[in-house]
């Protein structure tokens, strides 16, 4: 029996290659040189690519001064105006204080300079001491300002590189910035990244939302950049469009005395055009947990068109959905019932430059809509008037903190202290009663409220929670959740994702198919039928095979992306004729997805995923080493690009690709279970075995090592080979080629009863093949058992698990032994 090279680690496309959660919009401190060319010059290296302009179409936020003054007042000192900002001496007096002591950090220690006294030209830096020695890093730019200032200098090959320190604006404290990030997740690990690494490179991860008019000029080849921006900050070009014609034709109006009838800007209001979904996704790029899938997102323009969403398949999330970690705001924003209702848009308690219009009045925010509970607050809210309780925003946008960062939930939901006992999540109640715990307010909350508002959010909860955890024992809730007429988008997207990255739960196939393969045909969410195209991938039949030809054809280019990726497997030519115009365009438009952003590690192992799925090798081996070389840490890319080298017959390429990741982690399971396999294949047997029980030992419920380990045993230690496809069948029951193996070493040693049982067993849960009908009908001809031989063939002649033909062969071979 040969050993077959499959995959540890699925094909299946990985689409969190999220924004480092570390930059933030803020504000505070002078603003430097509106409107001017700022670019990293500081920090670009002689191989990097040649300089890059502006586009000449955008004029810059002093462009926009001359009639717009009072705006350009406000908006310079804003969160928007200042979510980037040189680092200038006056923004050091004004804003920060002295660091008296080091802060360590690892073996080292580090301080801050502001005034620049070891150096004579003034410059502030931050100076590190450590076994390496002494090393200084110039403090060129500020991001934020509200809550946290990042620093950013310059390193090497273009990138500019957010420093170690970081000052808390509201306790005027420095602090270890990277540490601030850990989430101290309750069932996983999470350790600081250190600041050297790319998660913290500007260039990467922070620039869309802190700059204006960006040109990243990332080289591939070279793995360097030459990044330059029109202006620091989010300037009033980047919401209402260049400004270049809108100047033109105003000025020419203004000579004649007359109003231009076409302003030639984007104009972001309900009331000048957009609906409010119009402005709130033109808000939303910059405030979401998102992947960008297109670079041509205007003002305006559809979400899903240009983007992805992140939901509570993510364990920032707590499972009610309130913030574990930085998730900005889009998500919980969808959530939002008066946002749902088409009658709130961000503009309504926010300004265009960020500002909050109600700071003194905020239950001003809730009118008209609301003005009966506003009128009657001490009533709706049980506080007393004028108290911190009877603020509207209190209990529906409770602020939390994460990485010294304030955030409001912008679900807008009530507070939920039942959530907080079952899932540890944050509510209103407690994060003002401090004294109290949330038993204590989930009684006030029952006494209130007759109407029982927490269950739906605790039902949800519960099934997001179980699906995190593989409790399938739910899974019939989870699908009656996704069937339900009112079934929330953001939950309902969250449960099928989950369900796609568990395979626990393809034995309930038949169970969840049909309301998956609904999500996807019907559901008025394209996050959803995103969702359901992306699950559809891993089991393909007739009626998924349908449904993803539909979906390629979607309104929206997040579905037609994820259909495309989950049809990779297909071959051209089964297409039908008339769909493959829509699969073509479907093909491009996901290629373009994951050379959006081209530094981006996961893009790149997506896409040789992709390649692998539709057989390209070579381009998969090219799409995974870009990936490595992107994320070298990452193990990922180089056990699928042995993977490929394997596939285009290098066998010697893909040993050395394993070898390297174990050098990497050597504990890690998918690297010593892949490279198992390939030695078996080559037939080093004991250097396979060795391999494997590595793998075995990393993740003790890694069934297929197992299996290939009792496999590479049979000939030398039978005992033991079977001990191994015993726990192989334990791990995955429903695997028929298991049960067949396991079956066909038993009755090879002589143990006819335990092979026969091993196979009953398997028919009984109908984890079957033709294979395993096959074998125990031959055990029972092999020792005379005619009869049984017969009833065996037969029942496997009823199994439509089977095709026609092999149900008619098992039909013809039962009435053979019953002719006997």
């Amino acid at each position: 029996m040969d050993i077959r090279r499959t995959s540890y680690m699925k094909y299946g496309l990985s689409f969190f290659a999220l924004f480092l959660v570390a930059c933030q919009l803020g504000c505070g401190g002078p603003r430097g040189n509106p409107g001017d060319l700022i670019q990293n010059a500081k920090g670009r290296s002689a191989t990097c690519a040649g300089e890059k302009n502006r586009p000449s179409s955008f004029v810059g936020s002093a462009g926009c001064r001359e009639c717009h003054a009072r705006f350009h007042e406000l908006w310079a000192t804003s969160y928007h105006g200042l979510a980037m900002q040189p680092f200038t001496q006056r923004l050091a007096r004004e804003k920060l204080t002295p660091l008296d002591e080091e802060i360590r950090i690892h073996e080292n220690y580090y301080r801050v300079d502001l005034v620049g006294g070891l150096s004579t030209d003034g410059t502030a830096r931050l100076l590190e001491r450590g076994p390496d020695g002494e090393k200084k890093y110039e403090i060129q730019h500020a991001l934020g300002g509200k809550n946290v200032y990042y620093f950013l200098t310059s390193s090497d090959r273009g990138r500019l590189q957010v420093l170690p320190l970081a000052y808390d604006v509201r306790r005027r404290q420095w602090y270890d910035t990277t540490a601030s990030a850990v989430r101290h997740f309750s069932n996983r690990s999470d350790e600081a990244v250190d600041w050297h690494e790319r998660d913290w490179t500007f260039n990467v991860s922070c620039y869309h939302c802190h700059v204006s008019q960006l040109s990243t000029n990332y080289d591939a080849k070279k793995n360097c950049y030459n990044t330059i921006w029109g202006e620091p900050g989010i300037n009033c070009e980047t919401c209402h469009g260049s400004a270049k014609e809108h100047i033109r034709v105003c000025r020419e109006a203004a000579a004649t005395g007359t109003t231009p009838s076409d302003l030639k800007l984007t104009v972001v209001a309900q009331n000048r055009g957009f609906s409010s979904q119009q402005v709130n996704t033109t808000c939303a790029p910059c405030h979401a947990k998102m992947v960008p899938i297109s670079k041509k997102f205007q003002p305006g323009d559809r979400y899903f068109d240009h983007f992805d969403l992140v939901g509570f398949e993510h364990p920032d999330f707590y499972p009610d959905g309130r913030d574990l970690g930085e998730n900005y705001t889009y998500t919980l924003w969808r959530m939002n019932p008066c946002a749902k209702s088409g009658k709130l848009d961000c503009l309504h308690c926010h300004t265009s430059s960020g500002r909050y219009r109600h700071k003194d009045n905020p239950n001003q925010s809730c009118m008209p809509c609301h003005s009966e509970r506003v009128a009657n607050v001490v009533a709706h809210s049980h506080h007393a008037a004028d108290s911190p309780g009877s603020r509207c925003i209190a209990c529906h946008m409770p602020m939390t903190e994460f990485a010294r960062m304030r955030r409001s939930d912008h679900s807008m939901l009530p507070p939920t202290p039942a959530a907080t006992i079952q899932h540890q999540s944050p509510n209103a109640c407690n994060l003002c009663h401090k004294d109290q715990d949330a038993a204590w307010s989930d009684r006030f909350v029952r006494q209130w409220h007759q109407d029982d508002y927490q269950m739906p959010v605790l039902h949800r909860a519960g099934l997001v929670d179980a699906a995190r955890k593989q409790d399938w024992s739910r899974l019939g809730d989870m699908l009656d959740y996704l069937k339900s007429k009112d079934r929330e988008e953001i939950t309902a997207a969250s449960l099928v994702k989950l369900l796609a990255h568990y395979p626990q739960a393809k034995h309930e196939g038949k169970k969840a198919h049909p309301v998956i393969l609904e999500c996807l045909q019907n559901d008025p969410s394209p996050l959803v039928r995103a969702a359901a195209a992306g699950v559809m991938g891993d089991n393909l039949d007739r009626s998924s095979f349908a449904a993803l030809l539909g979906a390629i054809g979607d309104d929206y280019r997040l579905v037609r992306i994820r259909a495309a990726a989950a049809l990779a497997n297909i071959p051209a030519e089964i297409v039908p004729v008339a769909a493959r115009s829509n699969l073509d365009q479907a093909v491009a438009e996901f290629e373009e997805a994951m050379q959006v952003r081209p530094d981006d590690s996961a893009s790149h192992h997506n896409l040789g995923n992709f390649h692998m799925g539709r057989r390209q090798f070579s381009k998969a081996v090219e799409a995974f080493e870009r990936s490595s070389l992107l994320d070298p840490r990452s193990i990922q890319p180089l056990v699928n690009a042995s993977l490929a080298h394997s596939a285009l017959g290098k066998n010697q390429k893909a040993e050395a690709v394993l070898r390297h990741a174990l050098v990497i982690e050597p504990d890690n399971a998918a690297a010593n279970f892949n490279l198992g396999l390939l030695l078996g294949e080559l037939n080093r047997k004991e250097e396979a075995e060795k391999a494997l029980r590595n793998a075995i030992k990393a993740d003790p419920k890694l069934s297929a090592a197992a299996f290939n380990l009792g496999v590479i045993l049979a000939a030398e230690k039978p005992d033991e080979s079977i001990r191994w496809c015993k726990k192989a069948v334990t791990l995955s029951p429903n695997n028929a080629k298991y049960v067949f193996t396991l079956a066909f070493y038993q009755d090879k040693t002589g143990s006819k009863r335990a092979a026969i049982k091993t196979l009953l067993d398997a028919v009984n849960r109908r984890a079957v093949d033709v294979a395993v009908y096959a074998l125990l009908g031959s055990i029972y001809q092999k020792h005379n058992e005619n009869n049984k031989a017969a009833q065996t063939y037969l029942r496997a002649a009823t199994d439509t698990k089977l095709t026609p033909d092999q149900r008619r062969r098992f039909h013809t071979m039962a009435r053979f032994l019953k002719s006997d």
